[in-house]
C-alpha cells in the first residue's frame, strides 16, 4: 500500500511543483531602467549650407561672328589680364567679305565722282539754258542717289573691318578662366559660349537652398561665413542674391552670399559653409544619443507621467558635437530618454532615472 500512496504522490507533487514553476515564468517584467534628460535652450540655433567661392562677376565669353575655331590661346584656371586674346577664328571668310566690302566702296566712290560731274555740267548748261531744268533735276537724283550709296558702302565696309576684328576673342577684364568649352577645330555660333570668366575683384559664396525652407529667406538678410580652409573663423555677410525660380534638376534655390568685408582671405573654388540664425525662434537642445532616426524622419522618445513611452516626432537645427537644436516637437517641460533609443517600443514602461541612478520625478520640472 505505501509502494501505491507514493506512486501517486509524487506525480502529483511533480506536477504541483511544474504548475508553480509556470506561474512564476509568467509574472510580468519590472519596468527597465533608463536615463531621461529635459531639454536644455541651445546655445546658437542656425542652419548651415555648404558653398563654394565664386567671383561676383562671371561674365559668360562668346564670339560675335560665328565660324572654325582656328586658335585656343589660354587654358582653364589661366589668368589673364583685360583685352588679352583668348581664341581666334579661321579669318579666311571675313577678310573676304572685307575685301568685297572694300571694292564696293571704291565703286561707289567713283560713280559719286561721275554723277557729280555730270551735275555739274548740267548745272552750267541749265545757266545758259542749253538743257531743261527736267533733264537737270535728273542729274541732280543721280548725283544724290550715287552720294547714299556711298554712305552706304561706307557703312558695310566699317561693318565688314569690325567683323574681322571679332574673329579674336578677348577678355572685356582681367579674372581667372573659370570654364572653357571650345577645341581648335570645332565650329562655333555668334553668341555661344566659349569662356567663362571669374572677373577680378568682389568674391562671393554661391549655395543652393531647400525648396521646403525657401520663403524663409529674403535679400539682405545677415549670415555667418566659415571658410574650410580656416575652421572657427566666421565672416559677416549677407544674402545678396535669391534666385526666382528653382533648378530643374535639383530642385533648389541657388543663392548668392556677398561678404561685408573686402579683406576675408577667400580664393575661388575654396570650399565654405554658411549659417543662417533663426531669428525670434527659442530652440531646445537635446544630446544626440537621444535622436533616432527612421524613413529620413528623425525623433526621441518622449516618457508621459505614466512613465511610458511615446515617440515624438522633431525637426532639427544644425547638429553640434554633443547636442542637437531641436527646432519643433518638443516643449522644455517633456523628459526624453536620453540614449538607447534604437531597443524601445511605442507604449514601453520604463524606470526614469537621472545620471547617478536616482528615480526621476516626471511632474517636477528639472
Amino acid at each position: 500500500m505505501l509502494r501505491q500512496v507514493l506512486s501517486l504522490a509524487l506525480p502529483a507533487a511533480a506536477a504541483l511543483m511544474l504548475a508553480a514553476c509556470g506561474q512564476e515564468a509568467a509574472a510580468p517584467a519590472a519596468p527597465r531602467p533608463a536615463l531621461v534628460v529635459q531639454p536644455h535652450a541651445a546655445a546658437a540655433v542656425a542652419d548651415s549650407y555648404p558653398g563654394e567661392v565664386r567671383a561676383r562677376l562671371e561674365p559668360a565669353l562668346a564670339f560675335r561672328i560665328g565660324g572654325k575655331v582656328s586658335k585656343r590661346l589660354v587654358e582653364e584656371g589661366q589668368r589673364v589680364k583685360a583685352d588679352q586674346p583668348l581664341a581666334e577664328l579661321d579669318p579666311q571668310d571675313v577678310r573676304l567679305q572685307l575685301e568685297a566690302s572694300r571694292a564696293q566702296l571704291a565703286a561707289a566712290q567713283a560713280n559719286l565722282s561721275l554723277v557729280r560731274t555730270e551735275r555739274d555740267r548740267y548745272l552750267k548748261l541749265r545757266d545758259r539754258q542749253m538743257v531743261s531744268h527736267s533733264q537737270y533735276d535728273n542729274a541732280e537724283n543721280l548725283y544724290r542717289a550715287g552720294l547714299a550709296r556711298l554712305k552706304q558702302a561706307k557703312a558695310e565696309y566699317d561693318v565688314a573691318g569690325n567683323q574681322a576684328q571679332y574673329a579674336v576673342l578677348r577678355a572685356p577684364q582681367a579674372g581667372v578662366i573659370a570654364q572653357r568649352q571650345v577645341e581648335v577645330g570645332q565650329v562655333v555660333a555668334a553668341g555661344q559660349t566659349v569662356f567663362t570668366l571669374a572677373a577680378d575683384g568682389e568674391r562671393e559664396v554661391a549655395i543652393a537652398l531647400p525648396e521646403q525652407q525657401f520663403a524663409g529667406f529674403a535679400v539682405g538678410q545677415p549670415v555667418s561665413v566659415e571658410l574650410w580652409s580656416r575652421p572657427g573663423e566666421r565672416y559677416p555677410g549677407r544674402i545678396r542674391e535669391l534666385s526666382p525660380s528653382a533648378d530643374p534638376r535639383s530642385r533648389t534655390f541657388a543663392a548668392r552670399i556677398a561678404f561685408s568685408s573686402a579683406k576675408v582671405p577667400a580664393e575661388l573654388g575654396q570650399s565654405a559653409r554658411v549659417f543662417v540664425a533663426h531669428e525670434g525662434v527659442t530652440a531646445l537642445a537635446v544630446p544626440l544619443s537621444a535622436v533616432t532616426a527612421q524613413n529620413g524622419q528623425a525623433y526621441v522618445w518622449r516618457v508621459n507621467q505614466d512613465s511610458r513611452l511615446e515617440r515624438a516626432v522633431v525637426r532639427l537645427g544644425a547638429y553640434g558635437s554633443e547636442s542637437v537644436p531641436v527646432l519643433e516637437g518638443l516643449g522644455p517641460n517633456d523628459w526624453v530618454v536620453a540614449a538607447g533609443g534604437h531597443v524601445l517600443r511605442e507604449g514601453q514602461e520604463i524606470r526614469p532615472v537621472d545620471r547617478t541612478n536616482r528615480l526621476v520625478n516626471l511632474t517636477a520640472k528639472e
